[in-house]
């Protein structure tokens, strides 16, 4: 799937140098140092599906012991990012396929890219793991898609689209909590399910024109968290 995402920078992991730019741009530039310890990780589906924020190599290695097979990686191919970069030689190395399914964190989801996500999830190996950067707002649209793909209800599925992963719906990230706000007042109104309205009635730009973010909210999640 075609992105808009920067691929300007090239980090060459065969040399010292290039290895050590990867590093610095993935715990520096992209966060990584708040990520060593702190994984935002937890079960969508015990045993079957996992999501967490941007896993660093050797935290990969410790999916690929616990038996993660998949890694549905929700930022998209970025070769500017170190992260990126260091992530993809560590899932090749460890045996686990990468699949890049790229969504948008403050943007209404766009009906192509979650029929194809749901063409992915019959095909791809479990046990998976789904991630974005911060494990917080892509992942959780996601995580709580996937159960809506599987006859859940919002309400089952909403939780994992809260502050308890670090979502701030008062922000731009809010538009996802529309997002299935929608799904829901129609599942309420005709009994829809989730594929078919995401095929046939959801309404990409009535969703972007609909929506207002906070202003508190917008600062919190544009300036404080540098939501991507």
């Amino acid at each position: 799937m075609a992105t808009t995402l920067d691929t300007r920078a090239r980090f060459d992991l065969a040399t010292g140098q290039g290895r050590m730019r990867a590093w610095g741009n993935a715990l520096f530039i992209d966060h990584g140092a708040l990520r060593i310890f702190w994984r935002n990780r937890d079960w969508v589906i015990p045993g079957v599906l996992a999501r967490s924020n941007q896993p660093l190599p050797w935290q990969i290695g410790t999916e690929a012991r616990a038996g993660i097979r998949t890694i549905i990686n929700l930022r998209g191919h970025r070769p500017a990012c170190g992260s990126d970069v260091l992530a993809r030689e560590a899932a090749a190395r460890a045996g686990i396929t990468m699949v890049d399914a790229p969504f948008e964190s403050r943007g209404a989801p766009h009906r192509d890219r979650l029929l194809r996500l749901a063409g992915l999830l019959e095909t791809v190996a479990y046990p998976a793991l789904i991630h974005c950067k911060s494990g917080a707002d892509r992942a959780g649209l996601i995580a709580a898609v996937i159960l809506l793909l599987r006859g859940g209800t919002v309400a089952e599925a909403r939780p994992h689209l809260s502050l308890r992963y670090g979502h701030v719906a008062a922000g731009k990230t809010g538009i996802l909590d529309l997002f299935l706000d929608r799904y829901e007042a129609a599942q309420r109104e005709t009994g829809i399910g989730f594929l078919d309205w995401v095929r046939n009635v959801y309404d990409e730009a009535a969703l972007r024109r609909d929506f207002r973010a906070g202003k508190l909210g917008s600062f919190v999640t544009e300036r404080l968290l540098r939501r991507e």
